[in-house]
């Protein structure tokens, strides 16, 4: 017989639920609305995402204008230092040319297969031929290229002057080196559009000076700070450009920047044809830089996001945390507009930065890329010159400078995203190093045709490469250091460039073993490029722990099947 006790149900072990009791008078009533939504992380990508489409198409756009006038400070040099054919200045308005034959003596050239002509320096004594003298009169021109007055004809920068033009070329891209090691310092420490504004502003400036200088000291001094303020403006908005992209779109707007900068680049020509004087054509590059100035006001360009991340601003973040709630997908923020404070900068552990061997090993490589790429170019451009001495007309050669970098940004367009940066970058090393073997072994064999061909191949090869470091460098260095190192990897193209200006020095005395050392390391910057990582459809990394995770993809990488199903183990085993 059962119990009582036994008809009743046995305990449950867990406790019951509680029964809902009714609010007292003394208990707030619960509230009906949700818990707001947990806000985002606040990463590179997340801040730019926050500017909206609109906003950053805009400010990309914003960025593009200043190159197309740019490239009249910082591609002006040939206009400027372009030597017409001259004479001694003798009687009379126009000296026909047997008055010519008979006052001037005659010399032979300077290089192989130049028969010579009518000495440019020298003129008979008394217009007998009893003995030579130098030019006490000056020096007519016979100028049919470039600018009928430029600052060899206006100072007379010939002759026992000549060597004034090589030191304002060595001079000016120093001014460029300078520029962008120091101002590139500057960008990661004090701010991007801080920079910006202030080498607009010295740029401005030292652009009226250059205008107006009365000596050829004076004009490579201002022409010196110019080109530093210049190649700062250029540096800050290709680092801002870039910071204010997707993945997806870095290439796309780095072309375009690249494609604006070669129309300023023709424009330039178009404007030294009709002006026909230097003071013009750097005034209307100068001139039209004071507009951009307008960036400083509240509102208008605002500091790269990635930078106000690094500069650990809690207001700055609170206010973006703030604003993402506000789902406004079209419309920028007013508080990433707003001017960042002036007492914080970015926290650089100087420590951390020398022993972060990856990042040095890759700024190594891509600095020693761009100093080969960068020097390379002008031994294509005189190739002809040098070996047949009959060197092409300016127009030629500039134009043909001019359309191959405009090529190359349609080639690198094409084909980076798709092949990557670092077998791109191989490939136009591995070109730039043939047309070298090809045109220094086979000169003596090769037509008019087939040196112009290998020479155009290098020009373009190498022309592609030095744009490409430029891209690599900024996709891989942090953020904290982008400037600084972009800055660097321009700075070293800058030493390879200076070969130029000193081979004129020199009439190109040794260009066959300048060549051949320069096609020698393009095929060691060929095995260095080997030890990059790949940069492509990555975000960019913003500290130092983040760049040292950018490394070399091994060579043979082999493929796993990351199915979830088949990695399971299986319970029966």
């Amino acid at each position: 017989m059962t119990s009582p006790e036994s008809l009743l149900p046995s305990p449950s072990p867990c406790p019951p639920p509680p029964l809902p009791s009714s609010p007292t008078p003394s208990s707030p009533a619960p509230s009906s609305s949700l818990p707001p939504p947990p806000s985002l992380t606040p990463t590179g990508e997340v801040m730019v995402l926050a500017l909206g489409r609109k906003k950053q198409r805009m400010l990309i756009c914003l960025s593009l204008l200043p190159n197309l006038f740019l490239a009249f400070l910082l591609s002006s040099d040939p206009l400027l230092t372009l030597a017409s054919p001259h004479h001694c200045r003798l009687p009379g308005p126009s000296p026909a040319p047997q008055v010519l034959n008979a006052s001037l003596p005659w010399e032979k050239g300077g290089r192989v297969g130049d028969s010579g002509g009518l000495s440019q320096c020298k003129q008979y004594i008394n217009g007998t031929q009893s003995g030579v003298e130098n030019c006490d009169a000056g020096w007519d021109y016979n100028v049919t290229e470039g600018l009928r007055i430029n600052i060899v004809t206006e100072w007379d920068l010939v002759c026992g002057q000549y060597w004034l033009v090589p030191v304002e070329e060595v001079s000016f891209i120093l001014g460029v080196l300078t520029g962008c090691l120091g101002l590139g310092f500057a960008a990661d420490r004090l701010g991007r559009l801080k920079t910006l504004l202030t080498s607009l502003t010295l740029s401005v400036v030292f652009g009226v000076l250059v205008c107006v200088s009365t000596s050829p000291p004076i004009f490579i001094v201002m022409r010196f700070c110019l080109a530093a303020a210049s190649a700062g403006v250029y540096l800050t908005l290709y680092i801002t450009r870039l910071e204010l992209c997707d993945p997806s779109l870095r290439l796309l707007v780095t072309m375009a920047a690249g494609l604006t900068t070669v129309s300023g680049e023709l424009l330039l020509l178009g404007v030294a044809l009709s002006c026909q004087s230097w003071r013009g054509l750097l005034g209307a590059g100068a001139a039209p830089l004071s507009l951009f100035l307008t960036y400083g006001i509240p509102g208008v360009f605002p500091e790269s996001p990635r930078w106000l991340l690094l500069s650990e601003r809690s207001a700055d973040l609170n206010s973006f945390s703030e604003g993402r709630d506000r789902e406004r997908d079209d419309e920028s923020f007013t508080e990433l507009d707003s001017e960042p404070s002036p007492s914080t900068h970015p926290h650089l552990s100087f420590p951390e930065l020398v022993h972060s061997r990856n990042i040095w090993k890759n700024m190594c490589v891509l600095g020693f890329t761009s100093f080969i790429s960068h020097g390379i170019s002008h031994c294509y451009s005189s190739f002809r010159g040098d070996v047949r001495g009959t060197a092409p007309s300016f127009y030629w050669t500039y134009l043909l400078s001019v359309c191959a970098g405009g090529g190359a940004w349609l080639l690198l367009w094409a084909t980076v995203n798709r092949c990557g940066r670092r077998g791109i970058l191989l490939l136009a090393m591995t070109m730039t190093g043939l047309a070298s073997l090809i045109l220094l072994g086979l000169m003596e064999y090769l037509s008019e045709a087939a040196i112009t061909v290998f020479s155009v191949m290098g020009l373009f090869s190498s022309q592609a490469a030095a744009s490409l470091c430029v891209l690599f460098t900024a996709e891989i260095m942090p953020t904290i250091i982008r400037g600084s190192g972009v800055g660097t990897v321009l700075a070293l193209g800058c030493v390879g460039r200076l070969t130029s200006p000193l081979m004129d020095l020199r009439n190109h005395y040794g260009y066959f073993l300048h060549h051949v050392v320069y096609s020698s390391l393009a095929l060691l910057a060929v095995l260095s490029i080997l030890l990059l990582p790949e940069s492509k459809r990555k975000p960019l990394p913003q500290t130092l722990a983040d760049g040292e995770q950018y490394r070399r993809p091994p060579l043979g990488r082999r493929r796993r099947d990351n199915v979830p199903l088949l990695a399971t183990p299986n319970p029966e085993t």
